[in-house]
């Protein structure tokens, strides 16, 4: 494993397009080996791009990304594993639980080959971890919306990626659900892992998270989770977005 002093995410000036719009400019932070970084923030604030961009599914406009020491891009299959929200899946997809948490080993495996006994003990590890083991066999949208969730972040750890990115994972789930996704993020950031997640939940994030950061279009406050939520920058700007009601696009 890394160490945990060594960044495994380190953004620079960091710019984001969509069609010429900047739906993030200026972003700076590092994510170190074990260590989990909460990203807050209003609706339309560049959350969810940041993750695309860390991820790869998005090329940065300008400044500096670099990502397990390279460009994301540049990653081998199945080393960034990526969560997105529940509202973006196909719930009516065909599939059980361990069909899904299964298509997390698809990254690893060459196009000729079958599934090994250790494919399949990592499914079996990462629908554990979750608590869905006796669902295993139920058809997705037979689940609940947080069990659901539980079945997303097993088909990430399944991938048995060196990055894990969660978007708003805790969103519409029930407080047994939001505690054990709690305890799956801190095992894994335990044993080294970095984690990248954005919450609207200020609630907890002392137990969740080792740093967090407040983005709007640019990144607003960086730093502990006691000292970000101190400085109020986030329930400033939450309260400002309320009063004045401005739409933006999530992205």
């Amino acid at each position: 494993m890394t160490q945990p002093s060594a960044e495994a995410v380190r953004a620079t000036d960091l710019v984001v397009q969509y069609d010429g719009f900047a739906a993030l400019s200026g972003a700076t932070f590092t994510v170190h080996y074990g260590e989990a970084l909460g990203i807050v923030g209003p609706n339309g604030s560049g959350k969810s791009t940041l993750l695309k961009a860390v991820a790869g599914l998005l090329v940065p406009a300008g400044g500096e990304l670099c990502v397990l020491g390279t460009s994301p891009r540049k990653l081998p299959p199945g080393a960034i594993a990526y969560v997105p929200q529940v509202e973006a899946i196909d719930w009516t997809f065909p599939a059980t639980v361990w069909d899904v948490v299964a298509m997390g080993r698809f990254s690893r495996l060459k196009f000729w080959q079958f599934s090994s006994a250790h494919d399949r003990d990592a499914v079996a590890r990462a629908i554990d971890a979750v608590g869905m083991t006796p669902l295993a066999q139920r058809h997705i949208s037979q689940l609940s919306g947080g069990q659901q969730q539980r079945v997303f972040v097993a088909r990430a750890i399944a991938q048995e990626p060196s990055l894990l990115l969660l978007d708003e994972p805790t969103t519409g789930v029930d407080a047994k659900t939001d505690e054990a996704l709690r305890c799956i993020v801190r095992d894994l950031v335990a044993n080294g892992m970095p984690v990248l997640m954005t919450t609207h939940d200020l609630d907890r994030v002392g137990e969740w998270f080792d740093r967090l950061m407040v983005l709007d279009r640019t990144v607003l406050a960086y730093g502990t989770p006691d000292e970000v939520v101190q400085a109020g920058t986030y329930a400033g700007i939450r309260e400002h977005t309320h009063t004045h009601g401005h739409l933006r696009y999530d992205k």
